[in-house]
Parts: C-alpha cells; structure tokens; sequence
C-alpha cells in the first residue's frame, strides 16, 4: 500500500469516527408526538445513539438518564402517572427530541385480519358517524404491511393523530367505536389505538416462532406450510395453462367464436408474505411489544374456517398459544385480551366449529368475547354493523379491564343434563332471564343421542334453564346450538345480548 493510499483510508476513517461521534439519538416510530402513552404503568422510553452516548429523558416532571450499550441502543423507565395530559416529553443527547401533546391513559392494540382493518367510513350511517367523529383525546396510529423472518426493532407506520371529521374515515370502524364507549364511559380517559392488521391473514402469521415451537401439537403448523411450498410449482404452472387456454378461448369469442367458460382462479396459497408462520409477528407485533399497554382487541378467524376442511381443527389451541405468545412478548402479565367471534355468513360448516374454538378460549384467564352471530351478512364476509361489535367489545373491557360489575355477554353454555326423553341446559350471563327475541319458539337447537347424529330439537324457556327434546330421539345425550355457518337463531338475555353457538360435546 502506498503512503497516499494509506493517508486517504485513514483520513476516510476519521471522518466517519467525527460523524459517529455526533449521530443523533433516534427514537422507534411508535414513540412519536401525539402518542397516548399508558397510565399506571412505568414509562418505557428507548432507541439508538452512539455506543456509550449518555441520554437524558424528560416527562411529567421526572427525569431518568442512561448510557447507550456498544450496539447504540439505550432505555430508560420513567414513573408510572395517572390520565391526564397534554404533557411534554424531551430526550437529549448530542441532539434534542422535543415532543408535546402526549396524553396519559390506556393503549389498546387492534388486531386481525380484514373485518378489524375494515374502516368507518365503509360502516353503518358512515357519513354521520364521521362528522360527529370529534375525539380530540381519542389517539391512533396505523402499522405499515410488512413481513419479516425475524423479529424486527421498528415497525414504521401513520404518525399518532387525533379522531376527527378529516381523518376518520381511515380509521378502524371496530376500534374507534371501541375506544368512543369506553371513553364516553370513562370519563374521558384518553384512549389510544395502535392498528395493526392484515386483511385475508391466518393466526399463525401472528406467532412468534417461540410460540408454535412450544406447542408440539401446533407443529402441522409446519407441516402443512411446508406442502403448500412443495405443492406450489405445480399449482402454478397449473393455473398458468388453464389461464393459456381461457385467454385463447376469449380471443375466439371476440371473432365470434362460442363464449369462453370463466376465467380460471389461482385457489392455492402462494408461499411467502402474509401466509408464512410468524411473519406478520415480527414484523407488525414484536416492534411495540416495548410500548406498555393496556390490552389488546382481535377480529380475525374467517381465513382458517376457510383454509380447508379441517382449517379450525387447531384454531383452539392455536389462538389460545397466540394469546400466550403475546403476553409473555409485553411482559405484563396476563393483559386483558378481548376478542370477536365469527358472525353468521354463508361459508361453509368449518365456521361453526372455529366459533366453538373461540368459545373454548374464554377460558384463559382476563379474555373476554364479543358475540356478534345476530348481526352479520349472509352473503358478505365483511357485515357493515360494526357499531355493535365495538359496542360488545367494549362491554368486555369494561368488565375484564375496568372490573365494572355489569354484563357483557349474552347467555353462554354452563351445562346439559339428562331429564327424562329431553335434556335441561343452564346458561351463565343469563341475566334479565332468557328469551327468544321476537317472540314465538326458540330456534336453532339441536338434539342427538350417543350416536351424535343431531336432529332439530323443541325448545322451551324453563326459569333460568331451557328443555330441549325431539321424540325420535329417545336418550339425549348432547345438545348444540346455532351450529351452521349462517344459522337460524334467537336466544338472547334481558340485555338484549345474543347467545353464543355452542356444543355440548
């Protein structure tokens, strides 16, 4: 190496000490003017700076510092503080990070797959709800698609804003009439929302791998994603010749040819992106699981009823792994987890049994479940009521979250016992007593003896229980109800909250 091709290296890398030595401090996109940030919890404030830079973090009063480690990266925990706001919050370092209008109260995390991500302005009385959608102290912020094969440290997205006329109609229509009940009922409590949902995608797209690793019973996870890859090549080139031969067909036809059949569809799942285990996990949960708070809102489950014939047939443990999954990543115990069961919709019968999965979950500990089998579309998967499934949500958080001594469900299966040729089934959330809303007979139950071939089943409100039977049925044994994917239905309780499907099985 000559003496001038040395200096030039060692000038080049003087330089990019001098710049490393004044890098700003950065923050992660979810810490960001506007935020709401959780109360009662310690304030978790981090980023990136220059290894051993010493910064400095401000708010409400209290001051903490820290000492960037030798990768840059820093945190600190500031006091815990009740709602209230708005509050300034300033980092410094070799720069300065000024940021106001924070507001302290409760974060929520929306997700899920489409009907979460579905926006008020495709809702109910969209055009009033929007104008009347003024809630300064109601805070949002929108997570960017994205996937990745590892946990990453950033996840970019919307900048936090407040719900107004202008900006509502991009807003989850489920999480803001979530977040408007409970403020309105809260007293004002500053309310914030982080979106993050994905349209068409499967639970286990939400997993870490940590949590379908930790479950042997979840590995056909793998298994099946690892037929769909090997079976996608001839999937393709499949789809490719058919749609050859349609096109050719359709180019006959413009010269006056026969009409051509329809257009070929591609119906298996392409490998990568938003299907793969985990993906949507790392990428769209793991980046704020720093950011404290206060539970968390989930409509999803329509892709797996849908992925196959036995597409719920580890939905249950699944789900519930997923709620594990992402309680051990917040580390604050077990958050309160609110959740939508699926509505009714022509589909197929697979629906029914996920809505018993999602049943099953309630019994983890601080879930709670809105069900919403009276107010969906037969013949669209997207119900444009979402009034309501916010409204029954929001019920759930009042009681798991807020410990409010109301009721936030409508009857829910306690048990079923033999009497006589029928069976007696008592019901929990059964306040007010039971009803077939409407008037007229209870519909949608079902009967079947130990060979459990079900029949349709006579039904009679009894005080707090119901008597179901048929006489071809001479020993009951099991009972269901509202089992189809668009059921026929209308057991409800004085709250005018709808009974959820169930099995007795």
């Amino acid at each position: 190496m000559d003496t001038n091709t040395r200096a030039l290296r060692l000038a080049i890398a003087a330089l990019v000490a001098s710049f490393a030595l004044h890098a700003d401090v950065t923050l992660p996109h979810i810490l960001a003017e506007h935020m709401v940030i959780q109360r009662d919890l310690p304030v978790h404030v981090w980023g990136k700076a220059t290894p051993d830079e010493a910064v400095t973090v401000t708010f409400r009063g209290a001051t903490q510092a820290a000492k960037a480690d030798a990768l840059g990266r820093w945190n600190v925990y500031l006091p815990p503080g009740n709602a209230g706001g708005p509050f300034d919050l300033t980092i410094k370092a070799n720069n300065t990070i000024a940021f106001k209008d924070i507001l302290v109260g409760d974060v929520w995390v929306a997700s899920g797959q489409s009907n979460m991500e579905f926006k008020l302005r495709q809702a109910d009385n969209a055009q009033a709800e929007i104008a009347a959608a003024k809630y300064p102290k109601i805070r949002r912020t929108l997570l960017d698609r994205k996937v990745a094969d590892y946990p990453l440290e950033d996840a970019p997205g919307q900048s936090w804003t407040d719900v107004n006329p202008d900006n509502a109609g991009g807003a989850s229509a489920v999480a803001y009439f979530f977040a408007r009940h409970l403020q309105d009922k809260l007293n004002g409590v500053p309310m914030g929302i982080i979106e993050t949902f994905w349209g068409g995608t499967p639970v286990e797209a939400w997993m870490s791998l940590r949590g379908i690793g930790s479950d042997p019973a979840l590995m056909p996870i793998f298994s099946e994603w690892g037929k769909t890859e090997e079976n996608w090549p001839t999937a393709q080139a499949n789809y490719e010749k058919q749609l050859a031969t349609w096109t050719a067909a359709s180019e006959a036809a413009k010269a006056g040819g026969p009409t051509p059949p329809a257009k070929p569809a591609l119906t298996e799942t392409r490998p990568g992106g938003a299907f793969v285990p985990a993906t949507l996990y790392n990428a769209m949960i793991a980046p704020v699981t720093r950011f404290p708070v206060k539970g968390a809102i989930w409509y999803q489950g329509e892709t797996n009823a849908n992925a196959n014939p036995n597409g719920a047939s580890l939905y249950a443990r699944a789900f519930q792994q997923m709620i594990r999954d992402w309680r051990r990543a917040w580390g604050e115990g077990d958050f309160p987890f609110l959740y939508v069961q699926l509505a009714n919709y022509k589909a197929n019968p697979a629906w029914a049994d996920l809505r018993e999965a999602q049943r099953q979950t309630l019994s983890l500990a601080n879930t709670g479940m809105a069900t919403i089998i009276d107010i969906g579309n037969p013949t669209n998967i997207h119900p444009t009521n979402k009034q309501d499934v916010g409204l029954r949500l929001a019920l759930a958080a009042r009681v798991v979250a807020y410990g409010e001594k109301i009721e936030d469900s409508g009857p829910m299966f306690r048990e079923a016992r033999p009497e006589g040729d029928a069976l007696r089934v008592w019901f929990d959330h059964s306040t007010g007593g039971l009803t077939a809303k409407g008037g007229g007979a209870l519909k949608g139950f079902e009967v079947a003896g130990a060979d459990r071939k079900y029949v349709p089943a006579d039904a009679h409100i009894d005080g707090s229980s119901i008597v179901v039977w048929n006489s071809a049925v001479t020993t009951p044994v099991y009972v269901r109800y509202a089992w189809a994917d668009n059921p026929d239905c209308n057991l409800y309780n004085g709250e005018n909250l709808p009974a959820s499907p169930f099995r007795s099985e």
